[in-house]
Order: structure tokens, then C-alpha cells, then sequence
């Protein structure tokens, strides 16, 4: 099958740091890779590159003819002053929005030149139900007011938004550069199931393992500026990796065995080069190269101790929390076990983070308290990030927190060997933090919450920006942690590794504590649906009059069915308005009468058409 995309010999650099240099691989069409890497290895800027936002030091990316390309990046950027739906039609990129707007802006022109030239273009680009599929998928990712601003969107929002553009525009190859971060997992759980459905090929960085392993056929690896494709999800991709560095270490035991004879060879012969064999002194330079072995980098050490905990943790009694009409808590009352470790999962907006701001009095609650006992030391990982002065270095920034840092009883070290612990080299401690990656901002900002030693762990969206390797080595502290964690992430994988239990808010102040973690919790889900159609007498005749017809909607059809409750709303209020006029005897002219009479005939057909449709969908439900 021929390549869709082909990249030869691409270098980048920044300085005298080589991210990666004569790269050379191809993409098939319908392939769907992952890219790995450790943070600062150049994932993003490969990406970038590929999706010709930023420019390489040498080599080519050659796109087939014709192909059309689609890029998600990490935050999304809209026009300021556009509400949603102007920014979901504002994609220059996508013929049928470009056909879309071009039209709407001739019509307000009163041009009828330009008015018929866009009439045709959205013929040609078949285009007139585009505002209407694109009011669905706006809807199907939670965006009921389309009218509301993009200027005081959440983060996660913006990205939604930004999905909601890339999918509207079909592309035949999708980049995105962690599309999961900042989303809900029921978000997560739709763009997985739209990524396995699309024929479309797909390149991706992302650090959520289900994700890889779910969606993904093949893994590329950035490595030692090198890149290395692996057949297969990301559990395949560890297997042959583990393979690959096992081979590498071996052949470089092997060079540095044959080098020891070889230097004792050069070291016997004459100073004049003519004396020897010239391939024997090139093969000993070759051989020098190689007994180098392959350049590993140091991990993360996370080994400091919690403090010592108490018997009494603390206890929530009655805790009421609201914002306006928005419920958080109502009668919250709840008493947390030493060594327990809790998942708190919902919906963006639901309050989980609100919830832990109450927990430890950053927000004060309506009614009701919490009781703490007196050992409770708080770590508060924040998804807000770090709150130093960027214009400060590492090492200050750090350094005023403490002159020295206490790993366990009677053991401390200074600020510079703390830092190194979290790979941030003595030239990395002289960095200003506006300088830092994404990745390393999120180390600076673990490294600060643990060096208090703290004996209550609370990680609000820790999985963002981290690289693999180090989640795998906070997964490990975590799970041997003795103290208390509550943990609110979207990352599944993290979820299942860490959390005994889970609160589910469901919003309105409504929390369920679920036994277990976000695997069994969606086991449970799904075992729910299927048992609730069986339960349910009306549903037993919609089962028996088709075969192939679902037991419960689908996600998308439950989305639809919403919207079409809404939009019979709306086309019925226009019908009594209509009929109200007609039956008043006022006067119009003729004009105005034969509109208003076209417009009654053309909503009672689609009142049927919308009913019949409401009534398909709610036999499901």
C-alpha cells in the first residue's frame, strides 16, 4: 500500500540539544500511531513539523496529493469575542464551514452576484445540512448554548471545541498532541470510540495507556534521536522495546570486550599511522562509537517518606456547598480510613475540584464541617500548576521553600541534590521557569509538594504533561504510599493502578462511593444497561419487533434525542404562534400572508418528521 505520508532524513535541534536527526519512516493509510517518548525528547515538535506549524533544521515531510490534514494541538486557540458555534464555522481549513460562511457573509451583503457564486459553491461542496450536523456534534460534546462566549471557556472545554472542529472537517489524516488531557472520561471514552470507527489515519502523542492500547496499531518511539516503529498497541510495544534495549546492551558488552584487545593492539603499534592497517584503525574509531553503549536517561526518585499519620484522619459532617443555583455538596458526611485511596470521578464542571478545595479549607462550605486530626499533613498537587514568580530560577524557587530537605527521620539533603532527584541537572536548576517545558514545570511542581513530607496525598489531575516512564514511577510511590490519597484524574490506567474506592459525582450535590476502581466501576455500568431493557416491560416489545435493532441508545443517539425534545420545543412554539395569527384576523399583506403560510406548511412536515423520529428513539430508551 503506498505511504500517505513519507518523512526523509528530518532533523531538528534547538541550540546544541539534538532532538532528533535523519529520521526516515512512512505512515500507510488507515494506520493509527502513538508516539512515546520521555518529556523534552521532541514529541510535540515532530508533530508540529509534521503539521507544517513549525519548520525543520533539514529534511522532507511529503504528504500524498490531495490528502487533507487535521491538527489538535495541546491548547487550542480561538478568536477572541466568538461565541461557540462562530468558532466551531471559523476553520478556513474545512471546504463546507469555508462554503458555509462565505454564504452567510453574501447573504448579509445583499451582492447577489457573490450571493449566487456562494450558492453554488455550497452546492458543489454539498454543504447545506453542515449547520445542522454541526449543531449535533456541538451538542454531542456538551455544548448545549451554542451561544455562549469561547473567551471564559475551561481549558477542557477549548479542547472539546477544538474536537468538534476537527471532526466536522472529515480529514483524511489526524495529528493530535494529547488530546486527552483536560478532558472528562466520558469525553475520552467518545473520542475512542470515533478514533476505532474512523478510516481516517491518525499519528498521535498521548501518556493514557487505554487509550494507546485501545486505538492504536502501531507505536513510534523517540529515543537517542532516533526513532523506532513497533506492529502493535502499546502492551506489544513494551514487549519489543524491553527486546530492543536487552539486544543493545548486549551488543555493547560485546564492543567493549573486542575494544580492550583492540586498544592494546593500537597501543603496541608504531606512532606512524602508515605502519598499520588503516581499516583495523577505522574499525577501532567504529568500535569506540558503539562500546559507548545507548545514552539512558536517569529516572525520577521518588523515595522520600510520609510523615507519621494518627489513628484520626478527618470527618466530613453535614458539609452543604453551593454556588448560586449549582449544588457541590448537600449533606456531605463521610469519615476517611488511615491508608485509604480514593478516586473522585464526573463529568467537567460536576465540583470535584471544588470538593477538595473544601476539604482543606482553601474554600469554606455553606454549613456543616470537616473535623481534622492534629497529624494530617496536606499535599496538594494542583492541575492550576506552579505558583512561583516565573522570573525566578529553579534553584531560588525551590531553595526559599527550604534550605534543607528532610527525606526521612534524621536524613536531609540540600536543594540541589533534591532537584536532581527529580532530573533536573545542576545547568536545568539555573533555568527561569517561564523557560520550562510543560513536563518539566509538572516534576518542579511534584518535587514541591513532596519535600513537605506529607502524610495526605490530594492530586488533582497529576497525569497532565507527565511522559510514561515517570507515571509508572508515581503509580509505584503512590501504591506503596502509607499515608491518605484522594486522586481526581482522567487517566483510566492511573485510576485501576491506585484507587481502592471511587466517589461518583453525578452533580446536584449526589456522590456515590463505588467499591473499587474506574475498570469495575465500568463493568458495573455496562452490566446495569444490559439488565435495565430486561427489566423494563415496555422494552421487551421494541426488542421483539426487530432483531437488529439496539437494546439502549448509544451515546449519539441519546445526545439526539435530547436535541429533538428541545427542537419540537421550539418548532411547535412557532406553530401555535403562527396559528394564533391566522385565527386573530389580522390584517398582512399578501406577501407576508403567502410567507407566513409557506412557513406553517413546511413546519408541519417537519413536526412529523422530527415526532417520528422521537418516537423511533424513545421505544430504545
Amino acid at each position: 500500500m503506498a505511504n500517505i505520508l513519507n518523512i526523509e532524513n528530518l532533523t531538528k535541534s534547538y541550540g546544541d540539544r539534538l532532538l532528533f536527526g535523519d529520521l526516515n519512516f512512512g505512515i500507510e493509510q488507515g494506520d493509527k500511531i502513538g508516539v512515546v517518548a520521555r518529556n523534552g525528547t521532541g514529541k510535540t515538535t515532530l508533530l508540529r513539523i509534521i503539521a507544517g506549524e513549525e519548520a525543520a533544521d533539514s529534511g522532507t515531510v511529503t504528504f500524498r496529493g490531495g490528502t487533507r490534514v487535521a491538527f489538535l494541538p495541546q491548547q487550542p486557540h480561538f478568536k477572541p469575542g466568538h461565541s461557540i458555534f462562530e468558532a466551531a464555522l471559523d476553520n478556513p481549513s474545512d471546504p463546507k464551514a469555508k462554503a458555509v460562511n462565505d454564504y452567510s457573509k453574501a447573504l448579509a451583503s445583499g451582492d447577489e452576484l457573490a450571493t449566487q457564486a456562494a450558492y453554488h459553491a455550497m452546492e458543489q461542496a454539498g454543504a447545506w445540512d453542515y449547520e445542522d450536523r454541526l449543531r449535533q456534534v456541538l451538542t454531542q460534546l456538551g455544548f448545549n448554548n451554542h451561544s455562549e462566549g469561547v473567551d471564559h471557556l475551561s481549558g477542557g472545554q477549548r479542547k472539546r471545541l477544538a474536537l468538534v472542529r476537527l471532526v466536522m472537517s472529515e480529514p483524511d489524516f489526524i495529528i493530535l498532541d494529547e488530546p486527552t488531557n483536560h478532558l472528562d472520561i466520558s469525553t475520552i471514552e467518545w473520542l475512542e470510540a470515533y478514533l476505532k470507527r474512523s478510516r481516517g489515519t491518525l499519528l498521535m502523542v498521548t501518556h493514557d495507556r487505554y487509550f494507546l492500547d485501545r486505538v492504536c496499531s502501531k507505536i513510534l518511539e523517540l529515543d537517542n534521536a532516533s526513532a523506532y516503529i513497533t506492529q502493535g498497541n502499546f502492551a506489544m510495544y513494551l514487549r519489543r522495546r524491553a527486546e530492543r534495549i536487552e539486544a543493545m546492551e548486549a551488543d555493547v558488552a560485546r564492543a567493549r570486550n573486542t575494544l580492550r584487545r583492540e586498544q592494546e593492539w593500537m597501543s603496541r603499534q608504531p606512532q606512524a599511522r602508515a605502519g598499520k592497517a588503516k581499516f583495523r584503525i577505522d574499525n577501532f574509531y567504529d568500535l569506540k562509537e558503539r562500546a559507548r553503549g545507548v545514552r539512558r536517561e536517569g529516572n525520577i526518585s521518588l523515595d522520600a517518606k510520609s510523615s507519621r499519620i494518627g489513628s484520626k484522619i478527618f470527618e466530613a459532617e453535614g458539609v452543604c456547598k453551593r454556588f448560586g443555583d449549582k449544588i457541590i455538596l448537600d449533606d456531605f458526611s463521610y469519615i476517611f480510613a488511615k491508608g485509604e485511596k480514593l478516586g473522585i470521578v464526573g463529568v467537567n464542571g460536576v465540583g470535584k475540584s471544588t470538593f477538595i478545595k473544601l476539604l482543606q479549607g482553601i474554600i469554606a462550605p455553606d454549613s456543616g464541617k470537616w473535623n481534622l486530626g492534629e497529624t494530617v499533613r496536606f499535599g496538594y498537587y494542583s492541575q492550576d500548576g506552579l505558583s512561583f514568580d516565573n522570573n525566578k530560577r529553579v534553584i531560588d524557587a525551590v531553595t526559599e521553600l527550604a534550605e534543607d530537605i528532610e527525606l526521612k527521620e534524621g536524613v536531609s539533603i540540600a536543594p540541589m541534590q533534591y532537584l536532581q532527584r527529580f532530573l533536573f541537572s545542576p545547568a536545568d536548576q539555573q533555568k527561569y521557569i517561564h523557560t520550562l517545558s510543560g513536563g518539566e514545570r509538572c516534576r518542579l511542581h511534584l518535587a514541591t509538594v513532596l519535600m513537605g513530607r506529607p502524610n495526605f496525598l490530594i492530586l488533582d489531575e497529576p497525569t497532565n504533561d507527565l511522559d510514561i516512564i515517570t507515571l509508572g514511577i508515581l503509580e509505584e510511590y503512590l501504591c506503596k504510599f502509607e499515608g491518605c490519597v484522594i486522586v481526581i484524574s482522567h487517566d483510566r490506567y492511573f485510576l485501576d493502578n491506585i484507587v481502592d474506592h471511587l466517589f461518583v459525582m453525578e452533580g446536584g450535590g449526589t456522590i456515590k462511593d463505588f467499591p473499587g476502581n474506574y475498570s469495575d466501576y465500568r463493568a458495573y455500568l455496562e452490566e446495569q444497561s444490559v439488565s435495565m431493557p430486561a427489566e423494563t416491560p415496555a422494552a421487551k416489545p421494541a426488542q421483539r419487533a426487530t432483531a437488529t435493532r439496539p437494546e439502549r441508545m448509544s451515546f449519539k443517539e441519546r445526545k439526539e434525542f435530547e436535541l429533538l425534545e428541545k427542537e419540537l420545543e421550539s418548532l411547535n412554539a412557532e406553530k401555535d404562534s403562527l396559528e394564533e395569527f391566522f385565527t386573530s384576523g389580522e390584517t398582512a399583506s399578501p406577501d407576508d400572508f403567502n410567507a407566513k403560510s409557506q412557513r406553517f406548511s413546511e413546519l408541519k412536515e417537519l413536526i412529523d418528521e422530527k415526532e417520528l423520529r422521537w418516537l423511533e428513539l424513545s421505544e430504545k430508551q
